[in-house]
Order: structure tokens, then sequence, then C-alpha cells
């Protein structure tokens, strides 16, 4: 069987048969799944070892998070994967968990395999990112790094709007929960939060770094004891899930002793109880964003290196915020207050200072 037989069967040109197998990319999605569904009817195969020897392609490309357990990453790759499916992509996936040298690891694996790669939460530093981009083409997704083309969320936007939420519940003093130290995204979310603070005359506690995971959530729930916090912005929702675990926990009720607000807007933040008031990230449209503009590159189109593709958020409010209680606003009501390592490792900040 060959391709001209499949293209009879498609209605297509033999060229464009030659295309969907090589280059799909180039080949619009609803003609490639024609050729592709003419091709199996009638038993014909290629394979990505044979494409690659005669095109130097292999129809795959890479996609690295930083920790598969993490459900940001899953809505990601759901992205990259819906993407990638309907150019006639395969994606292979590797997990990083959170360092930098298992992520350089599994790139230099990885590499010689794939036409490009999709960087998810990247760990490693923007001179290694750099040097990879040099290599294959290659899209950062969660991340800004300068002369690689890169898809983020409006992280500055939604903490913002977070923010003037919680202000305008009443709520003056507030506690973040940071993320890891490494993570970009956590960078920008702090000082997006703090230059809002600051226009609205509020003061903040920042907690952390910590994993960005329940654990991480319910000790930081233990370091708020003892300031008088009305309200905690965390640094994903991962982690405003362990602050209302670790609040309830110590007697504290959310939202009626304590607001609390996350990031991301997974699933698990509307299954929680109360329901989690969250900035919704457009997670499975970045993936696919970053993965189009990625095949494109792998086409020959020259990847934008300007600003990086900044997409839009929203905030959803839920029953985990309310209106600021006139009773005490101490997290720590009946409980041991912080230690001082414990108080000397989180930062005190009036939100006129850095």
């Amino acid at each position: 069987m060959t391709i001209y037989d499949v293209a009879r069967a498609a209605g297509v040109a033999a060229s464009t048969v030659s295309r969907t197998f090589s280059r799909p990319g180039r080949v619009h999605a609803d003609t490639a799944e024609r050729v592709r569904q003419a091709a199996d009817s009638l038993g014909y195969r290629t394979t990505p070892q044979a494409r690659a020897h005669a095109t130097t392609r292999t129809g795959m490309i890479a996609v690295l998070v930083s920790d598969i357990g993490n459900p940001v990453y899953a809505e990601m790759v759901r992205g990259v994967q819906a993407a990638a499916s309907a150019a006639g992509c395969t994606v292979l996936l590797a997990d990083s968990q959170e360092s930098d040298r298992q992520e350089r690891a599994a790139l230099e694996r990885a590499l010689p395999s794939v036409d490009g790669v999709v960087l998810a939460g990247s760990r490693m530093s923007d001179s290694a990112i750099r040097v990879i981009a040099k290599q294959k083409p290659l899209v950062v997704l969660g991340r800004a790094v300068g002369d690689v083309p890169s898809v983020v969320p409006d992280n500055g936007r939604g903490m913002r709007e977070a923010v003037e939420h919680l202000a305008g519940l009443g709520h003056s003093s507030l506690g973040y929960v940071a993320g890891p130290a490494a993570s970009w995204a956590e960078g920008t979310r702090w000082r997006s939060l703090l230059d809002t603070a600051t226009e609205l005359q509020l003061r903040v506690r920042r907690l952390g770094p910590s994993t960005p995971d329940v654990a991480g959530g319910m000790r930081a729930a233990e370091e708020l004891g003892g300031h008088s916090i009305s309200a905690v912005l965390a640094y994903n929702d991962q982690l405003a899930i362990g602050v209302l675990r670790g609040l309830r926990g110590r007697g504290v009720r959310v939202p009626e002793d304590v607001s609390v607000v996350g990031f991301d807007n997974i699933g698990a933040a509307e299954l929680v109880t109360p329901g989690l008031t969250t900035v919704a990230a457009p997670l499975h449209a970045g993936g696919a964003a970053a993965t189009r503009a990625l095949l494109a590159m792998i086409d020959g189109a020259p990847g934008a290196t300007g600003s990086p593709v900044v997409l839009p958020v929203r905030l959803v409010v839920r029953e985990s915020t309310a209106q600021r209680s006139r009773k005490s606003t101490s997290p720590a009501s009946g409980t041991t207050k912080v230690s001082p390592s414990a108080a000397q490792a989180s930062t005190s900040t009036s939100a006129g200072s850095r």
C-alpha cells in the first residue's frame, strides 16, 4: 500500500498525504484526520523511525513538568496533548519532581528523539533554558524567559483582583503563603500582591517558601498562629487547601474567622468545604497555545522571542471568603503561638517597604 492509494481514498494529493505524516503542522487538522482514517482503513502504516530517517523528523514532542502530581500540570498536559494530537504528533511526558538536575537529565535523554520541547514550570535557570533552545525548538509554559518563546497566565492581574476582592470585604491584614523559591510565577505573584497592598494601604505577612502541595499549606497554617491576620492568599490552590485543613484542625473557622484565596482553579477547588475562592488560570488553553507555537517553529516559523504571550485570568468567588469579622482576627485563638525560629523564618512586611 502506497501514499498514492491513501491519497485516492482520502480525495487529496499524494503530497498532502506525505505532509500529514512527515510535517503535520502544515496540514489542516480536518484534512490530516481524513488522511489518517483512509490510511487506517487501507492498512497503510509508517513509523516514527522511518519518518525520522527520511525527513529528520520524529513526529514527537516532549513536555516536561515539574510535578506530575500537581493537578495544574495535568490540565496543561491535556492542552498539549489536544494540540499535538490534532497535528498528528505524539507527546513524550517527563516529570522532573521539582528538581532542575532531573529536568536537565530528562532533556538530555529526550532531545535526540523529539522535534521540540514544551517546558512547563521549569526549575532550570534562564541561561540553561536558552542553551536548550539553541538545540531544538522550545517553548516555555508558565514562565517568561528572555529570548525564548513563552506563554504565561496574567499572574499580576490575577493576584491584584484577589487582593482587591479581600480589601472590598474589609480585610486590612493579609498573610501570603509563598510557593517554591525557584518558581518564576511565585516571584511575579508576590510582587503584584505587594504592589496592590501598597496602593490599598494593607499590611502583608509572608510565610514560606513552601512546597506547593497540601502538606505545605498545612505547615503554613501552623505558622499563622500568633499573627493578627484576617485573610490568607496562597501561591496555588493546593497550598490554599492545605491552609483550609490546617486552620480547621486548629479550631479556626473559614471564612467566619479567616478568609482564604488560592490560585489556578484546579478541580478540587470547588469540591473542598468551603468551596475555595481562587484565580482561574487558563491551564488547558496555555498548554494548547504553547504546543501550537512549538509546532509552527518546528515547521520553520520564527519563534516570538519578545514579550511572552499573556493569557487572561479571572477571579472565581466561592465560600472561602467573606466580610471581615468584627471579632478577633488572629487565627491563633486558643492555640500555641508560633516559635521564635518560625517567626524568624517568616517575613513580616509593611506593604510600603520591600
